[in-house]
Formats: C-alpha cells, sequence, structure tokens
C-alpha cells in the first residue's frame, strides 16, 4: 500500500529531512494555517523570526483532499507534534477567552506548538482602526481626513463591551444556546449609517445593548457577581472596553461594520476628488482624461482591506510576536 511520505507529514519527519541536508543548510519548519487568505498574515510573523539558521514555509495541512480550517490544522497533525519543526497558526475565535472550556480551547491555550491571533480573527486586524484611513487613501487617493475611525470604534466598542461579556459569560457555562455568537452578531449591526452623524448608530446599538442585557438579567439574576469577574479577567485578558471590536466575529466585524463605513467614506472621497478635478479643468478634454485616469487609479475597497497590514502596532499583534519569539527562541528567554 503506497503512501506519500508527505501525506503523513510529521514534525518527526521534518526534523529527519532536516539532518540530510548538509549542515550548513537552514533548518525547515512548517507552519500550517487554515485558509489560502492566512497564509500572508502568518508570514508577516514569522518572517521577523528568519535567520541564517531557519525558515518558515506556510502552508494548509492538508496535501490531499484540500481539508481546512482550525480543527484540520489542530487535531490532525498537531497530535503528533514532539518537536520544533512544526508550528499550528490559528484564529483566537472564541477559544483564546473561554480559557479551556473545551478541548480545542485547551489546546489554543496550553500547546507549546500554537500560535494564535488573540484578537478573534485576521479579519479582525484588517479592521484594525488605526489604520483605517490608510486604506481609504489606497483605495481613493486622497489623503483628506473627514472620518474618525478610531473614535468611532471606540465609542462602538464601549457601547458593545457589557453585552460582550454576557455572550463570554454563556461560552463558558456551554450554554451559548440561549446567547449565540449569531445573536450578538444581530445586535452588532450597524443599521443605517450616516458619516455626518455616525452618534446616532452608535446610540442605536446602545439601547439594542440595554434591552438585551435586561433580559439576560432577569433570566439569570445569579450571575452578577460572577459577570462582574469575568468582566475583570477579560480586561487582564486584552479585551478592553476601547477595543472590544477586535474580539467580536471578524467576518461580521468586516463585512456588516467596517465594510459598509469605509465603502460610505470612500465613496465621500472619490466625488470630492472628482469634483476638484472637474473645477480645475481648463477644458474638456483635460476634464475626460483626468476623471478616466483618476477612475482607473481606484481600487477594490475589500481588497485593499485584505491587504491591510497597518495593525503591526496594534497590542494583540505584539502579543503574538512575543509567543512566537518564546517558541522559537527558547534559549534566548531563559532565565539566567
Amino acid at each position: 500500500m503506497n503512501k506519500r511520505l508527505t501525506q503523513n507529514l510529521s514534525s518527526q519527519y521534518i526534523e529527519a529531512m532536516n539532518r540530510l541536508n548538509s549542515k550548513s543548510a537552514r533548518q525547515r519548519i512548517v507552519a500550517y494555517v487554515e485558509s489560502y487568505d492566512d497564509v500572508l498574515f502568518w508570514r508577516t510573523v514569522l518572517s521577523r523570526f528568519e535567520n541564517e539558521s531557519r525558515y518558515f514555509e506556510v502552508m494548509l495541512p492538508s496535501h490531499k483532499t484540500l481539508e481546512r480550517g482550525k480543527k484540520s490544522v489542530l487535531m490532525n497533525l498537531l497530535s503528533q507534534n514532539t518537536g520544533n519543526s512544526m508550528i499550528a497558526c490559528v484564529d483566537a475565535d472564541y477559544d483564546y477567552l473561554i480559557q479551556g472550556v473545551t478541548p480545542t480551547s485547551r489546546t489554543i491555550i496550553s500547546n507549546p506548538y500554537v500560535l494564535h491571533t488573540y484578537a478573534y480573527a485576521i479579519e479582525s486586524y484588517q479592521c484594525y482602526a488605526p489604520s483605517l484611513h490608510n486604506v481609504c487613501v489606497m483605495v481613493t487617493l486622497n489623503d483628506h481626513r473627514i472620518f474618525d475611525f478610531e473614535e468611532y470604534m471606540k465609542q462602538f466598542s464601549q457601547a458593545i463591551f457589557p453585552l460582550f461579556v454576557w455572550s463570554i459569560w454563556h461560552y463558558r457555562r456551554s450554554i451559548y444556546g440561549e446567547f449565540t455568537i449569531t445573536d450578538l452578531n444581530h445586535i452588532a449591526e450597524l443599521g443605517s449609517f450616516s458619516i455626518h452623524n455616525p452618534l446616532l448608530s452608535i446610540e442605536n446599538l446602545r439601547r439594542k445593548v440595554r434591552n438585551k442585557i435586561n433580559t439576560l438579567q432577569h433570566r439569570h439574576p445569579e450571575a452578577k457577581d460572577s459577570y462582574l469577574k469575568l468582566k475583570k479577567e477579560l480586561i487582564d485578558l486584552g479585551v478592553t472596553p476601547d477595543t472590544t471590536y477586535m474580539y467580536i466575529q471578524g467576518h461580521h466585524l468586516f463585512n456588516k461594520i467596517i465594510l459598509p463605513i469605509v465603502n460610505r467614506v470612500c465613496s465621500r472621497l472619490v466625488q470630492e476628488r472628482e469634483d476638484e478635478i472637474r473645477r480645475q479643468a481648463v477644458h474638456d478634454t483635460q476634464r475626460r482624461n483626468e476623471l478616466s485616469c483618476y477612475t482607473n487609479s481606484i481600487q477594490d475597497i475589500p481588497q485593499m482591506l485584505k491587504k491591510n497590514m497597518g495593525y503591526q502596532e496594534s497590542t494583540p499583534f505584539k502579543r503574538i510576536l512575543m509567543d512566537a519569539e518564546r517558541i522559537l527562541n527558547p534559549k534566548q528567554n531563559e532565565n539566567p
């Protein structure tokens, strides 16, 4: 029964391959990720740790069935990993914040060969508020700052934080059927949003949050002490009231919150630039040529968000780098 060796990759196998190379050759470390979209993000992390003695190859775990996802990365591969030539790089989702309630969560927070995002997902980083103005500039080539993304997402986070604590409270107790991530997402939708008066959407969000919290408090009157304890723990884990948006579901944040806002802002910036061209054009031919040139220069918004790398100064990203340093340079981290 012939099986290709690549179908049964393990850390021991990769280490054996490395030993077959000359001693001067660099060690190959395989980093398995959940999907194609994750490759660039984790390459951005791991390239900082390449040197004359090692390099990384970031890839999906399956070579035969195209199976993807966290389960494939963790369960099918890391169960074989007892060396240091294979690591897993995954989205944290809620697994980091529920702190070992499920087997996957226990693996995420305790396996020494797992790197995770801390924030919910890679999309969370692509939506990092301080970087969004630059995304708009990349799309529109207009550097006029007409919307304060940082302040808006701070207000959004403060509004949703008390309900987010309730969400984790339910998942910690495995009663998430009473209040699911989908339920939280539905409340976190912006509905009608205007860049002229963005705080209207925040006030609407606060109203929906208050209504849901009243329902949950009525349903769980005994939860006050455990809720307050969890609130403090989540802050200690990195979920501050000002940055909660980084920890809600990444796809929802990207598609239902940030993308609509960026669309509105970019549309206004494009209109502003086109009006400027019309005012300054000396004649119709120049106007048409300039408008055509500008239109051809405008970039696709979702693609620019996906290519956004302005998150590298964020606190969760720095925590990933610290974990990578601990895993990849253990001797340097040993106390004398």
